[in-house]
């Protein structure tokens, strides 16, 4: 597939920069040429060499959500302006690719599988379920769910450093369990649907290696990083406590990788990641 027929909704986020070094040639616009929540703007913008939409888009804070604006915004992004892309995809024939989140789920299974019934507990996950139907109506598409996403950008890997580097020790929570997804992952998983022209629905994409709890995943940042920072377990109902208005998270988001790899694709273990994510951030 040609670059140039590949349009990035939410270019300039974590998954949106990894697709754009993946696929340079791709278009993309910003919020002042194309605003997925302007049903209007979406309708009349020029799609006629699109082939495919990467939708990197979306509304991602978790706790913000919660909050009367925030929850407004959430729906917005992660909820209409999805609808709003199914309706143009379907309208000029257009492979839509949407990325969702394990959050859609409630966290009381060890894993879960793309047929597992959603059921989210916080606006955010709401509304990114939500979205998750919308798309599931339209005639081409790919939902590629996924789990704790480590980029480009802020997130769990550099906060810890970055606390470590200011001398901080972190409590983390130590009961909710997790598989970190790296973006260089994420966007192989995509080319893979993509090259390898895979039935059309949903995909559970993480890395591969040990479920693990956010506390011992720190622990594990710190070792590779070479650093010698305590890390304190808390629980998640002791940080909820500690903090009014935390959305409310599942204690389990593992996705079962079952389904994708039986096509053949195989993702690294987060360790292997991680590694060449620290190097990077330590200039090695």
């Amino acid at each position: 597939m040609n670059d140039s027929e590949i349009f990035i909704v939410g270019a300039k986020g974590q998954l949106g920069l990894a697709l754009q070094t993946q696929y340079p040639g791709a278009k993309s616009a910003d919020v002042d040429e194309l605003d997925i929540t302007n049903a209007e703007s979406v309708a009349i913008f020029d799609w006629s060499d699109v082939k495919v939409i990467l939708n990197a888009a979306a509304f991602t804070n978790v706790d913000g959500a919660e909050t009367p604006d925030g929850t407004e915004a959430a729906w917005a992004v992660n909820d209409e302006a999805v609808g709003n892309l199914v309706k143009v995809a379907d309208a000029n024939n257009i492979l839509l690719v949407h990325v969702s989140t394990a959050y859609v789920f409630d966290g009381t299974k060890d894993s879960y599988t793309e047929t597992d019934e959603m059921n989210p507990l916080g606006e955010y996950a709401k509304s990114k379920a939500a979205g998750d139907e919308r798309v599931a109506k339209a005639q081409k598409y790919y939902i590629v769910r996924t789990d704790s996403v480590i980029g480009d950008g802020k997130n769990f890997v550099r906060t810890m450093l970055g606390l470590a580097e200011k001398g901080i020790a972190p409590t983390v929570v130590a009961d909710q369990i997790i598989r970190p997804t790296f973006t260089s992952v994420l966007v192989k998983s995509i080319k893979f649907l993509l090259d390898n022209n895979a039935p059309y629905g949903i995909y559970n994409v993480t890395n591969e290696g040990p479920n693990v709890s956010w506390a011992d995943f720190t622990r594990a940042i710190y070792k590779e990083a070479g650093v010698d920072t305590n890390v304190t377990d808390t629980t998640l109902e002791e940080y909820a406590s500690s903090k009014p208005g935390i959305a409310p998270r599942p204690l389990n988001s593992v996705l079962d990788l079952g389904k994708i790899e039986s096509l053949g694709f195989k993702p690294n273990d987060w360790h292997e990641d991680l590694k060449d994510y620290i190097a990077k951030e330590q200039g090695k």
